[in-house]
């Protein structure tokens, strides 16, 4: 399969951004920081993301959605990188209707997935409880009690937590098992604390003591809730590495614009040659992520369970490259890329972030060894 758009997919990425340089352009993330909103984000464009459709991109038409893939989910993620835009979609309409999607009934995808699409309620995966991504050492524990579930456990960095609805809490059930439980984030013995993160964006650290849900607050078993949970940071792992693609592309861009005006030494700079040797270089490595990751997407709508390998040579490659990037952005901008004055350092700060969420470079690197036999 081409590692390019097809025309439908390219009619969507100009329309998202078109949208999203219009509603909401890179200095709206400044006003959400500089007023310290109390949601982080913006209410109103979260209603016009579900007019658009984007709230609904994965969401089968059958619960209201527009039933497309992944690759139509990272073009829209890749616009939102561009800009900035500070939105639940990477956790609700991405994250968490991946895992109704794979494990859940359907009587829980009926509940939910028709609110999730049109942006009347939000979702979120709670799954990291440390500071690095370690999805195998999960200490929040699930146990079946009466008629339903008891959790117990603490869980950190879950996106747009403070103002989720509903959190889909990864926790060990037994000895081998891998629970994931529908909570509601209203349910007694639940404790969310917002944490404003570097780059401006939201994310919550996440209490549950003696939380208890129903029998039916479970997506699958917890025989298949492994599977499911892989399964699900794949597709949320993809959509950062898009967003980090796009934030990538738009920093080389505002460098190369920048360089082709700037003077020192009576000479433009980007006329200096130790200047265009790099931007090349970031140029070949922009273009070799991308396919990259254009490739793991479409494994991940061919098939989701099969698609872990090409899934972490794009998270890993999208990461190293934004991170080259944005520092050879900030280099060649001089003083004035270290200041608060220019936008650079926005997408310095979200590129790390990025990096991290689900796991880096180097822990997909190891992840890319492991699946080929190392």
């Amino acid at each position: 399969m081409a590692l390019i758009l097809t025309d439908d997919q390219t009619q969507l990425r100009d329309s998202a951004r078109d949208f999203l340089s219009e509603q909401s352009p890179v200095k709206a993330l400044r006003q959400l920081r500089d007023s310290a909103d109390a949601d982080g984000f913006s209410r109103p464009l979260w209603g016009q993301f579900a007019e658009m459709g984007y709230t609904g991109v994965l969401v089968p038409e059958s619960h209201g959605g527009l039933g497309l893939g992944h690759v139509e989910a990272g073009v829209v993620m890749d616009q939102i990188g561009r800009q900035l835009c500070a939105s639940p979609l990477l956790a609700s309409g991405i994250v968490a209707v991946t895992a109704l999607k794979l494990g859940g009934s359907a009587a829980q995808q009926s509940a939910w997935l028709p609110k999730l699409a049109s942006a009347q309620a939000i979702a979120t995966l709670a799954i990291d409880e440390g500071g690095k991504h370690r999805p195998q050492r999960l200490a929040t524990t699930a146990r079946a009690e009466g008629e339903g579930w008891v959790i117990d456990g603490a869980k950190a960095l879950v996106l747009d937590g403070h103002v989720a609805d509903l959190l889909i809490v990864a926790a060990r059930v037994g000895d081998a098992g891998t629970g994931l439980f529908l909570v509601d984030t209203s349910a007694a013995g639940v404790t969310v604390e917002r944490t404003v993160m570097v780059d401006a964006h939201n994310a919550a650290r996440v209490r549950l003591q003696g939380v208890r849900v129903g029998a039916d607050a479970i997506l699958g078993t917890p025989e298949t809730g492994a599977a499911t949970l892989a399964a699900t940071l794949d597709a949320g792992r993809c959509a950062a590495a898009a967003e980090l693609m796009g934030l990538a592309d738009e920093v080389f861009a505002r460098t190369l614009d920048y360089i082709r005006q700037r003077k020192q030494f009576g000479r433009l700079i980007g006329e200096f040659q130790g200047l265009q040797h790099r931007a090349s270089a970031l140029y070949a490595d922009l273009e070799i992520s991308r396919a990259a990751l254009i490739k793991a997407q479409q494994k991940l709508d061919a098939d989701i369970t099969t698609a872990g390998k090409a899934v972490a040579v794009a998270k890993a490659r999208a990461g190293r490259t934004a991170t080259t990037a944005v520092q050879e952005g900030v280099q060649m901008h001089g003083g004035m890329g270290m200041t608060d004055a220019f936008d650079i350092g926005f997408f310095m700060k979200r590129a790390r972030v990025l990096n991290e969420l689900w796991g880096d470079q180097h822990f997909h690197q190891d992840a890319f060894a492991s699946h080929v036999g190392y």
